[in-house]
Parts: structure tokens; C-alpha cells; sequence
């Protein structure tokens, strides 16, 4: 855990038999308004809420929880997230948003053999991963949190509502689970993903200027080489069609 730069958190992820998504925190010490980037694994929230402390937060100032996605993996500790926080608004793009709030298993899961054993093996219900989402985003809008500017891109391809937040003046992209640091992207044969959408949206974060990538998985990168989501585009290209 740590800073990753001024204003912006890193709580990673800690994975068992399922990943488990790393936290972004933005907002610092003193922020009275701070924002959390996805949730995490389910059974994670007493660990991602003690990891705010120890950053120095306060969990009491978070007003606000973005989704870069709605798989489980993302979501599964979002309703102990809620319970703890309270009064907490919860942001999701529109595509996700609505099928989340009608209780549809298949944004979460995103493949029926998948949903079975996460309900046979961990008591999984419907209803608990069935939430109101408070602001139903859209691509291009830009929102100010923790004192900096960030835009909200959608980027659908791993997932139909998958989106970015990008700052454009510390050049840090927070892209969910579309693209990683390793040369590696996220799956796109689940739920409302789609190969040739997947290749759009690398694309189209090709063309930002990148300096510090914090995905939903595995390492974060700081120093970003130049090119290197159009890099990471080409090598997969052949597979995304």
C-alpha cells in the first residue's frame, strides 16, 4: 500500500482461488471528499477498509465508490463496502449500471458455469449483488475528484460498460481490467465483451499520453515506456477480430 502519486492510493488486490481487484484511492490526508475505484473480491472490505487507515485516510470522508466494471472480482465486496461507509454514492456506466440495478447475474459473472460454482461454493445470491447505482456515467464526462480533474472514458470490450478514469495533467490512467502493465490485456469471451470493441478502446488509449498505468490486476506502472498501449494493442490485434 501506498502512495502512487499526490492525491492517488494503491491497495492491492489480494487473490485466492479468484483475483481479487486492486483499490485506488484518490484524495489525500487532508481531502474532505475522498473517492474509491472499485471494490474488490468478496470477504475483502474489512481488509481494503483497515489498508484506507493505515494509509492515513479516513474511511468516514469517502463519498463516493466508481466501478470501472461490474464483475465479481470488482464488485464482490462492494455491499460490505456500503455497510460500513454508509452514506456513499455509487458510480457506474450506464451500460453496467442498468443490468446491475435489475439484479442480471450476467454482468457480475460473466459466464453461467462461473455463477454456479460461486453459488454452490460461497452462498452467492442474487440479491446481494444487486445494488442502486446513484450517477450512471457516460463517455467524456469529466469530474473533479480529490482536487484533480479526471476523465471518464468508455472503453467496452472486456465488459460492455467497462470505462477509464484518465488525469490528463499527471498523465495517470486508471483503465479497470481493459489493459495491464505486463503486456497483457483482460479477457474478452465473457458477458457483453467483444474482441474487435476491445480493440477499439486500446486504441483509443493509445493515443493518450501516459505516465503512471494503475490497472485492476497484477503490477502497476510508473514510467510508462512511450508506446506501450500501442504496443500491447498490436501484439493482441490478430486475436481481437
Amino acid at each position: 500500500m501506498k502512495a502512487v502519486c499526490e492525491g492517488v492510493y494503491f491497495i492491492p488486490g489480494r487473490d485466492e482461488m479468484i483475483p481479487d481487484a486492486h483499490m485506488y484511492v484518490i484524495g489525500g490526508p487532508e481531502a474532505s471528499d475522498l473517492s474509491l475505484v472499485d471494490a474488490g473480491l468478496f470477504g475483502k472490505g474489512a481488509y481494503k477498509l483497515d489498508a484506507i487507515r493505515r494509509l492515513g485516510l479516513d474511511p468516514a470522508r469517502v463519498k463516493r465508490i466508481i466501478l470501472t466494471h461490474t464483475h465479481l472480482d470488482h464488485i464482490g465486496c462492494l455491499r460490505e463496502l456500503l455497510d460500513a461507509l454508509g452514506d456513499v454514492e455509487l458510480w457506474i456506466h450506464r451500460a453496467e449500471a442498468e443490468p446491475l440495478e435489475q439484479g442480471d447475474p450476467r454482468t457480475v459473472y460473466g459466464m453461467d458455469m462461473f455463477r454456479n460454482l460461486c453459488e454452490m461454493q460461497y452462498g452467492l445470491t442474487p440479491e446481494a449483488l444487486t445494488f442502486k447505482v446513484d450517477r450512471k456515467l457516460e463517455d467524456g464526462e469529466s469530474v473533479q475528484l480529490g482536487g484533480m480533474a479526471w476523465e471518464i472514458l468508455h472503453i467496452p470490450g472486456h465488459s460492455a460498460g467497462s470505462i477509464a478514469l484518465y488525469n490528463r495533467s499527471g498523465r495517470i490512467l486508471i483503465p479497470g481490467d481493459v489493459v495491464y502493465a505486463d503486456y497483457a490485456i483482460g479477457r474478452f469471451d465473457l458477458h457483453g465483451a467483444s474482441g474487435p470493441q476491445l480493440r477499439e478502446s486500446l486504441m483509443r488509449l493509445a493515443q493518450l499520453e501516459v505516465d503512471v498505468l494503475l490497472p485492476g490486476h497484477n503490477q502497476i506502472m510508473k514510467k510508462v515506456p512511450a508506446g506501450y498501449i500501442a504496443d500491447t494493442a498490436r501484439q493482441w490485434a490478430p486475436y481481437l477480430f
